[in-house]
C-alpha cells in the first residue's frame, strides 16, 4: 500500500478524483481557500519553469559541442513538421466529419469561482520564451568560445535545478492538479459544458491518439529502436498535462519520464524535452484546426475553403513554435490568424476560446507525449551521424 501511494501516477489520478468530488460538494467559503491555494501553487510552478529551461537546455547545448547548431535546426524542423502535418490531418477529418455532426452550441450555465483571498505573486525571473532564447544563445556562445568556467557553472546549475524539481515541484503537482479539477467541477465545466461538445471532443481525442501513434511509429522506424520503450513511461506526464493544462508546468514530470527510457540518449533528453515543450504543440494545433472548422460551420454556415485552411495550417505551425506552453497558449497566440485568415467575428472568437478551454488539457497531454517521439528521432539522428554522447550520467528525477 505504501508503494502504491508513493507512485506518482496513482497520486495524480487520486488528485483528479478527489478534486472533482470536492468541487461538487464544497461551499463557496471553502472554495475561496481552494482557489487561493491553487493560485499560490501555480505561481510557484510557473516561477520554476524558466529555471528548468535554462538548467537543462543550456548545459545540454554545451555538451553537444560543434554539433549544437545543427541539432537545434533539426529539432525546430521536426517540431514544425509534426505540427503542420497534424493540422493537415485534422483539416481532412474536418471536411469529412463536420458536415454530419449535430452539435449543441450552448456554453451558458457556469458558476463563477470566488475571488482569491490574497494574491501571493511570484513573478518569473523572465518569460518562458526569453528563457528559451537565453538558454540557446548562452549554450551556443559558451560552446563557440570554449569558456570552460561558464560550462562548469551551467553544469552545477543543472544539478541544483534537478533537486528543485525532485524535492519541490514533483511533490506539489498532485495537490495542484486536485485544486485545478476542484475548480472546474465547482464551476460546472465538467458536468455542464462537456456534454454539449462531447462529439467533437471525442473526435479530437481520437485524432490525438492517431497522431501520437504515427509519431512513435515514425520515430521507431527511423531510430531502429522500440518506441514502446519510450511511450510506456509517459503515463505520469500525460496525467500531469491533463491536470495542469500546461506543457511548461508538466516539464518536470516529462523529464522524469523520458529519463526512465532505456532507448533515449540522456543528452538528447536534457536537450530535446525542454525545447520541444515550448516549440512542439501538435495536439493543440490539431485541436484548434478542427474546432475552427466546426465553429465556422455552426456560426457561418460553411467550412473555410481548402486554400484558406492550407494557409491557416502553415501559419499556425509557425505561431505554435512561439506560443507559450501555458493553458490556452496556442489559441491565444493565434487569435490574429483566426480573425485575419478565417475572418471570425467576436462571436466566433469567443466560442472558439470557450470550447478550446474544454479540451485544452488533452491537447497539452498530446503535445507532451509527442515530445518523447521527437526526442527518439533526435536520438536516432545523433547515432546515425556519429555524434558522441558527452553527457554525464544524470540522476533520474
Amino acid at each position: 500500500m505504501k508503494k502504491l501511494f508513493s507512485s506518482l501516477p496513482f497520486r495524480l489520478i487520486l488528485g483528479i478524483a478527489v478534486g472533482i468530488l470536492c468541487g461538487l460538494v464544497f461551499p463557496e467559503s471553502v472554495m475561496k481557500v481552494i482557489v487561493t491555494l491553487q493560485y499560490i501553487m501555480g505561481q510557484l510552478i510557473t516561477f520554476c519553469v524558466p529555471l528548468i529551461i535554462i538548467g537543462f537546455i543550456a548545459p545540454s547545448i554545451t555538451k553537444l559541442g560543434a554539433n549544437a547548431s545543427r541539432l537545434l535546426g533539426v529539432a525546430v524542423i521536426i517540431a514544425y513538421a509534426s505540427s503542420i502535418c497534424a493540422a493537415f490531418m485534422s483539416t481532412g477529418a474536418g471536411y469529412i466529419l463536420i458536415p454530419h455532426l449535430s452539435i449543441d452550441t450552448s456554453v451558458a450555465g457556469l458558476r463563477d469561482l470566488p475571488e482569491v483571498v490574497f494574491e501571493l505573486n511570484i513573478p518569473q525571473i523572465m518569460p518562458v520564451m526569453s528563457a528559451l532564447v537565453l538558454s540557446v544563445l548562452l549554450g551556443l556562445a559558451a560552446t563557440w568560445t570554449k569558456s570552460q568556467k561558464i560550462i562548469d557553472i551551467l553544469a552545477e546549475f543543472q544539478n541544483i535545478v534537478l533537486d528543485i524539481v525532485s524535492k519541490i515541484i514533483i511533490p506539489v503537482l498532485p495537490f495542484y492538479i486536485a485544486t485545478t479539477f476542484c475548480n472546474l467541477s465547482y464551476e460546472g465545466m465538467i458536468t455542464r459544458q462537456l456534454p454539449a461538445f462531447l462529439q467533437i471532443i471525442v473526435i479530437v481525442m481520437l485524432g490525438h491518439y492517431i497522431w501520437l501513434a504515427v509519431l512513435y511509429l515514425l520515430a521507431g522506424a527511423y531510430s531502429g529502436k522500440n518506441p514502446w520503450e519510450v511511450l510506456r513511461h509517459y503515463g505520469p506526464a500525460y496525467l500531469t498535462a491533463v491536470g495542469t493544462m500546461s506543457s511548461a508546468a508538466t516539464l518536470a514530470v516529462a523529464l522524469r519520464c523520458a529519463r526512465k527510457s532505456s532507448v533515449l540518449r540522456e543528452d538528447m533528453v536534457s536537450f530535446g524535452v525542454p525545447l520541444f515543450a515550448n516549440i512542439h504543440l501538435c495536439g493543440s494545433v490539431l485541436t484548434e484546426v478542427f474546432f475552427c472548422m466546426t465553429i465556422s460551420k455552426i456560426l457561418y454556415g460553411t467550412l473555410p475553403s481548402v486554400g484558406t485552411m492550407i494557409l491557416f495550417c502553415m501559419l499556425l505551425g509557425i505561431f505554435a513554435i512561439g506560443a507559450p506552453g501555458v493553458p490556452g497558449g496556442t489559441v491565444m497566440a493565434s487569435l490574429g490568424l483566426i480573425t485575419g485568415v478565417l475572418l471570425f467575428d467576436d462571436a466566433g472568437t469567443a466560442l472558439m476560446l470557450a470550447i478550446f478551454a474544454l479540451q485544452d488539457s488533452f491537447g497539452t497531454a498530446c503535445n507532451v507525449t509527442g515530445d518523447g517521439a521527437l526526442t527518439l528521432m533526435l536520438t536516432g539522428y545523433v547515432e546515425k551521424h556519429g555524434i558522441k554522447n558527452e553527457n554525464l550520467k544524470a540522476p533520474i528525477l
